[in-house]
């Protein structure tokens, strides 16, 4: 066996950091790179934004991220090791550990986060998160989210977009709290940074096979390498089919099946040592049938079929209905959306900065069929046609003497936001109070415009203070709505604008005394602009503007390498004054019956912890974990008390009476404990191959779907998963073979909840899957 080939293997079994930048490891060893054993699921141990430059003779291109590996006789069990000196509270995940956890949608990432809530809406591609309890259940998505999403440094402010982007990732990382000082948009929540591969200066290329549990299936490929000396690319793709679970007690047929596909193309360009110039491109179809909800309250004799399974259904659609919004009357609940876009991102060195440039168009096209009354009556049945664009464009000037002890950076970004809506809705067998067709329609116009800076100087005995300010302009109009009651009447409403002009930031400290030792503490205010509730609408109170929300946040916290690539422990404890929360009630209309609307709670507080450990106390064992446990309350807020008014119309035949309450000092019903780990062993049971077993599990704390439910059917149980896999692979890393299981304990639990006309219901969720997946790369 070569020493090159011994290098490697020692550095699989002992956790090598892989590096990207080639000086750093021209001084640690040897000056030729060796080959990742993991190349297309390695995450670095950096932050992937930060591209390091060739110095090679032969090429320019920058080294790809996943590479090379650094081989020195080190010992480096864990990653993101720059990351340990950043005055943060964000996790930090490897591809590898997506991969590993079946994380293929933004929405499975809840299961690896503390203080985490990220629910699909009625089962849809639409997603609403919440970070630390901060967040908005926004069905329609005119919104901006209380979380910003990002996608290689581009912002997604209306956040379906992002949807079947979750492939030949890099990493994610998630930041809670308000954020806006450095880059792209401000917000109250947080965001989620989604980092994708990068093309490489060397060939390289990889396929994987993943089938599973109810006929499911998921492909994988990319290829990347150079074109010349200054031009290299990148193509990935994904597939996703089948994996349907759910069934009509009626005729048994099944629902639920994934049916997308999605491409993106990376073209870069770096003419010399002082630019990078890059292209990107993707494109993502979605007609994957979505999950029905399950029925657990009906105020009408019309309801779900008796003693139903949890992984049963039912569903309808009317040929009347069908014909209304252009589709086959035998299509089941469904999405048949298109999202594509494309985005060009410039940096130019300057010697004393860096300039950088992100520009960026996405589009979406949904056509969406959704059973909202989880019946087989026609009490609630609706199809959503959304068509909508985004272009955006940030500029930022960044100080480049990264040794130097003053840090700053300034920029600016702004997008412009157009969308048009239809909602068709399925009432005539709501009787007596409907009894009809509807459609209601409306156009939304929006545009944000917002400037940032950020400073930090490193004072003596490494203590550093930074501060950073954004100023941010929003204006939105909603226009020409409408609604159809086919047959009956035609109702045209005024109207609606609203702006915001407000400032944002945050300032802190943070003291480095030992190398492996970091605390900080920050003041920071976040903002987002206010919106309209805009769906089924029936009166002009519907489209009163709700207003901005602001949010004050206190957080101290530390990061800590207590023996260094043994054992890791960070934590966070923080504190959040919240004022004009933007919150998803109900409206009653009077002899019409209930509608969703946001509205403000004038104050509320959060509070909470995080620790994040990751230990390696043995060759072959390696642990990580996290814990989040937080509270909220009202302090300030009265509105219609959901659950009493369901409560009188179940036994009044459906008569529906507005009962209010002060739910002053009562809690918001967030989940309170959130965990989760995984425990791995690695060892080579044969001369160059690799063996992993791994497990994994997570515990969610229950939530509730009113203020102040503590039990009852109103309350979302808490639950705990538990999780397996074991792979086989050589040390060249040129495959790679897979088993593995998802809820092994076949847990049944709720992943979010809602209500439609006359039916509140869960979402059930997946049940136990058993899948093995095989890998290729070249």
């Amino acid at each position: 066996m070569s020493s090159r080939q011994s290098a490697a293997i020692f550095c699989m079994l002992f956790g090598c950091t892989i590096m990207s930048d080639i000086s750093a490891r021209a001084a640690a060893g040897p000056k030729k790179p060796v080959r990742s054993a993991h190349p297309s699921t390695t995450a670095p141990g950096r932050q992937p934004t930060v591209v390091a430059r060739a110095k090679a003779r032969d090429t320019r291109l920058p080294v790809a991220v996943g590479e090379t590996v650094d081989v020195n006789g080190a010992r480096r069990a864990f990653r993101f090791s720059q990351a340990q000196h950043s005055a943060d509270s964000a996790t930090r995940i490897t591809a590898e550990e997506l991969t590993n956890r079946n994380v293929v949608t933004i929405a499975d990432l809840q299961q690896l986060l503390p203080n985490v809530t990220i629910q699909s809406m009625n089962g849809t591609s639409t997603i609403n998160y919440l970070l630390r309890g901060v967040g908005m259940n926004d069905y329609t998505q005119n919104a901006m989210s209380s979380v910003m999403t990002y996608i290689d440094g581009v912002a997604f402010p209306l956040g379906q977009m992002s949807n079947g982007m979750m492939f030949d990732l890099a990493s994610v990382d998630v930041t809670p709290g308000p954020v806006g000082t450095e880059h792209g948009q401000t917000d109250t929540g947080g965001e989620i940074n989604i980092h994708t591969a990068d093309p490489t200066a060397t060939w390289h290329g990889g396929l994987s096979e993943d089938i599973a549990s109810y006929a499911r299936n998921r492909t994988n490929f990319h290829v990347s390498g150079p074109l010349s000396r200054t031009v290299s690319f990148r193509i990935a793709g994904q597939a996703q089919q089948g994996g349907g679970w759910q069934s009509m007690p009626l005729d048994g047929s099944h629902l639920g099946d994934a049916n997308e596909g999605a491409l993106r193309a990376k073209l870069r360009w770096q003419p010399d040592e002082k630019t990078d110039i890059m292209l990107t491109g993707h494109w993502v179809q979605d007609d994957s049938q979505v999950v029905t909800g399950k029925p657990f309250l009906n105020v009408q004799p019309v309801g779900p079929s008796p003693n139903m399974g949890f992984y049963q259904a039912e569903w309808d659609l009317r040929p009347q209905f069908a014909a209304l919004f252009g589709r086959s009357a035998s299509i089941k609940p469904s999405e048949h959306n298109t999202f594509w876009g494309a985005d060009l991102k410039m940096s130019r060195q300057l010697g004393f900065a860096t300039l950088s440039s992100i520009s960026a168009f996405e589009t979406e096209r949904i056509g969406e069929y959704t059973d909202q009354d989880a019946t087989q009556y026609a009490t609630g049945d609706q199809y959503r046609n959304v068509v909508s664009n985004t272009f955006s464009q940030e500029l930022s000037l960044k100080s480049a003497h990264q040794q130097s002890p003053f840090h700053w950076s300034i920029g600016a970004y702004y997008d412009r936001v157009r969308m048009a809506q239809q909602f068709f809705m399925d009432f005539t067998q709501y009787l007596p109070q409907r009894g009809y067709l509807s459609e209601t329609s409306y156009q939304q116009n929006q545009q944000t415009f917002s400037q940032f800076a950020h400073l930090s100087y490193r004072f003596p005995h490494n203590v550093t203070l930074f501060g950073g300010i954004t100023h941010e302009a929003d204006d939105r109009q909603l226009l020409g709505l409408a609604t159809r009651h086919f047959g009956i009447s035609t109702l045209n409403f005024n109207n609606e604008a609203t702006s915001a002009n407000q400032f944002s930031g945050v300032v802190g400290v943070q003291w480095q005394p030992v190398s492996n030792l970091m605390a900080y503490f920050k003041v920071s205010k976040g903002f987002k602009p206010g919106g309209f509730t805009a769906n089924n609408t029936v009166i002009q109170a519907q489209l009163a503007p709700y207003k901005p929300e602001t949010l004050l946040a206190y957080e101290v916290g530390f990061k800590s390498d207590i023996v260094p690539n043994v054992f890791r422990l960070n934590g966070a404890a923080f504190y959040y004054d919240y004022h004009d929360q933007q919150v998803l009630t109900t409206l009653l209309v009077p002899n019409y019956g209930p509608l969703g609307m946001f509205m403000n709670a004038p104050k509320s507080q959060i509070w909470g912890i995080e620790l994040n450990t990751e230990i390696h106390p043995f060759r072959h064992i390696f642990l990580s974990g996290n814990l989040g446990y937080q509270r909220g309350n009202y302090q300030i807020y009265q509105t219609l008390n959901t659950t009493a008014v369901a409560a009188y119309a179940q036994t009044h035949g459906g008569v529906w009476q507005a009962f209010y309450t002060d739910y002053s000092g009562t809690d918001t019903g967030m989940p309170k404990l959130s965990m989760s780990g995984t425990a791995e062993y690695r060892f080579n049971p044969l001369n160059g191959y690799e063996w992993v077993t791994a497990v994994d599990g997570s515990y969610r704390g229950a939530q509730a779907m009113s203020p102040g439910v503590t039990s009852g059917m109103f309350l979302m149980p808490s639950y705990f998963l538990l999780g397996a896999h074991m792979t086989f692979r050589p040390a060249s890393g040129r495959w790679s073979v897979t088993a593995y299981a998802s809820n092994i304990l076949q847990r049944h639990y709720e992943v979010s909840a809602g209500m439609e006309t006359t039916t509140y219901y869960y979402m059930p969720s997946p049940p136990r899957f058993i899948g093995g997946r095989f890998g290729f790369n070249f």
